[in-house]
């Protein structure tokens, strides 16, 4: 393996904790070693503008005098959690209705982390979508900026409409009938 590949190693790992308002967190790598740097603007180069904690994430590292740091993120998964995190909102929905709901664009309108929850708007909607901090880090996510492009799947909840699932637009794909698919 030549100096340059081993330089700029793809790997997976664990994010140890990203905090958006420092702008950088860590990941600690599941080959072992140090910790990887992992900064915001590369995180925005993937599509999003944080990432939560406990989140599996596949990306590549590179070398430097100051430590190991993240490059490139390629795949970001959410961390695993126990049906106990489900919003009350969402317990007893069948999980086949969230996934057949279609995925939508919308923009983050305001988010407030220590709030716990914020709204989105559906382009083409004039209607508020709630978003709970929960259910973003369902989906890998542990904040929001206002005008953040997203991609969400939408339910009725008790209290009106409301994201059940929420993704960077960027990694969204669409199918060849014109279908978001996450």
């Amino acid at each position: 393996m030549s100096e340059e590949e081993n330089n700029n190693a793809v790997t997976t790992g664990l994010v140890k904790w990203f905090d958006p308002a420092k702008g950088f967190g860590f990941v600690v790598s599941d080959e072992g070693g140090p910790d990887i740097l992992l900064h915001v603007n590369v995180l925005r180069n993937y599509g999003q503008s944080s990432v939560a904690d406990g989140a599996r994430i596949e990306l590549t590292a590179h070398e430097t005098q100051r430590g190991v740091q993240a490059t490139q993120v390629h795949a970001i998964y959410p961390p695993q959690m126990p049906q106990t995190a489900l919003l009350s909102d969402i317990v007893g929905v069948d999980p086949d209705i969230v996934a057949a709901a279609p995925i939508e664009p919308a923009r983050v309108k305001w988010f407030d982390k220590s709030k716990g929850f914020g709204f989105a708007n559906v382009f083409g909607r004039s209607d508020d979508i709630f978003l709970h901090i929960e259910v973003l880090r369902q989906s890998g996510l542990s904040d929001l900026q206002p005008g953040e492009a997203l991609a969400l799947r939408v339910i009725m909840g008790e209290r009106g409409h409301m994201a059940a699932e929420v993704h960077a637009w960027e990694t969204v794909t669409i199918d060849e009938t014109g279908q978001a698919q996450s």
